[in-house]
């Protein structure tokens, strides 16, 4: 369904790719379902169109057509189809996510999975993805939330570093020490940002958007890296400082619409990154 497509996509561009028509059938269309329902489904947000509680109302409705459909093709023999769109973080999107719907694509080749590797807040409004997996408790309406697996950041460096820089033995120590982190202004977890509170402030660093970038930073001897523990651990270029003294915990949720759950394709996606966390 057009309507569907956008409201999951969050882009008419990228709803009529997926659909084999042009944008200007896609507008057409919404057009014609905003006309039938009297009122605005669509508006559009930050991150692209996000649905109005009319547009959520025909969301659910679109949904139950879209799952009684698939139901009718399952129980002729055919395997699950369509799209599964989910958010993650980039570490978890990279260490947990990618294995896990590459195992899921295998079982279901006619099944097409987008991934989204963006570290932010859950958004209010879910229309562009079906799934989001996001760092700490969610604060949401309207949204099925579970908590799938738990981490920790902790401090690495290099060996080379801390025989050049000197071998922190206190959290106050870390004030000599460039600290390698997000830049505080674009971070948009609070997770996240309660991980630095407790420690003193850091010389000038490298600071990036990106985890990796924060793995590679200090395995290149640039300070010391706040860096979660199964990427960190991993890293044979990086031992841990401050072990038993410093670490944060942290968990990842995974969040969808209240119908998300009883939507096979986002219901099997789910139990694919749970099984992938349990092996």
């Amino acid at each position: 369904m057009t309507f569907l497509a956008v409201a999951r996509l969050g882009r008419y561009t990228a709803a009529a790719e997926v659909l084999g028509v042009n944008h200007s059938t896609v507008s057409r269309r919404i057009a014609a379902l905003e006309d039938a329902m009297g009122g605005r489904v669509l508006v559009r947000g930050a991150a692209g169109w996000e649905t109005t509680p009319l547009g959520r109302r025909a969301v659910a409705a679109a949904e139950r057509i879209e799952a009684s459909v698939r139901e009718l093709a399952e129980d002729g023999g055919t395997a699950m189809q369509g799209m599964v769109r989910i958010a993650a973080p980039e570490a978890f999107t990279s260490a947990f996510l990618v294995p896990a719907m590459a195992r899921l694509q295998a079982r279901h080749p006619e099944l097409s999975i987008e991934l989204i590797a963006a570290t932010q807040r859950v958004r209010q409004n879910r229309s562009g993805v079906d799934l989001e997996i996001v760092v700490g408790r969610p604060q949401v309406h309207r949204a099925f939330a579970v908590p799938i697996s738990s981490y920790a950041l902790g401090l690495y460096a290099t060996p080379a570093y801390l025989e050049g820089a000197g071998v922190p033995s206190s959290v106050a120590q870390l004030a000599r020490h460039p600290l390698i982190y997000y830049i505080e202004s674009s971070l948009q977890v609070d997770e996240l940002d309660l991980a630095v509170q407790s420690l003193p402030a850091s010389p000038a660093s490298i600071r990036s958007t990106s985890v990796f970038a924060h793995v590679e930073a200090a395995a290149a001897g640039a300070g010391i890296g706040l860096l979660p523990d199964f990427l960190a651990d991993a890293d044979p270029r990086l031992v841990r400082v401050l072990d038993g003294v410093y670490a944060h915990p942290l968990e990842y949720w995974a969040v969808t619409r209240d119908e998300g759950p009883r939507n096979p394709v986002v219901a099997e996606a789910l139990t694919a990154i749970r099984e992938h966390l349990t092996r």
